[in-house]
């Protein structure tokens, strides 16, 4: 990989856009636009432009219309949506958990009353390390979630395409 890509996810790709950001990637979402708009896919190939966003869908026209900044996926598994992009060397397999999953803004160390003020962190805290999202403010550690999430990125290199 050269410079590392940023993504305009689809919304028929949603998980996908999620796991991006787990592995680290700036990947934003078609949802956060209107639903329902007949405009849309003019305004994601407009924003993917603008952004140097390469656009990830679903949709086989749209991708074309966007030309080299498009990506077709035509899988429907999110693994294998995964291992496509890893085949065409845009994306590292390696699970940094930098991004938060749901806003894509990237996490920061989390403050002691932060920990404390989230009453879904565990109790007691010990051997966790805790990252903070300053724009939804939403608490991350290195749960069982987070194992399990790497487990199944890591599963890609040793398994081919998903079952």
């Amino acid at each position: 990989m050269m410079d590392e890509p940023t993504f305009l996810v689809d919304r028929m790709l949603g998980p996908l856009t999620r796991y991006l950001r787990f592995l680290g990637y700036d990947s934003e979402s078609a949802a956060l636009l209107p639903e329902g708009d007949p405009g849309e896919d003019n305004r994601l190939l407009k924003k993917a432009e603008a952004e140097g966003r390469l656009l990830l869908t679903r949709d086989r026209d749209l991708a074309s219309r966007a030309g080299e900044q498009g990506i077709y996926i035509a899988d429907i598994d999110l693994l294998d949506q995964i291992r496509l992009l890893h085949e065409k060397r845009l994306i590292s397999l390696d699970v940094r958990l930098i991004r938060c999953s749901v806003c894509n803004t990237l996490l920061r160390e989390a403050a002691a009353g932060e920990i404390e003020g989230a009453s879904y962190a565990p109790n007691p805290p010990n051997g966790f390390t805790f990252l903070w999202c300053p724009a939804c403010c939403r608490l991350y550690w290195n749960g069982s979630h987070a194992e399990n999430i790497i487990r199944r990125i890591r599963a890609l290199d040793q398994r081919g395409r998903a079952p």
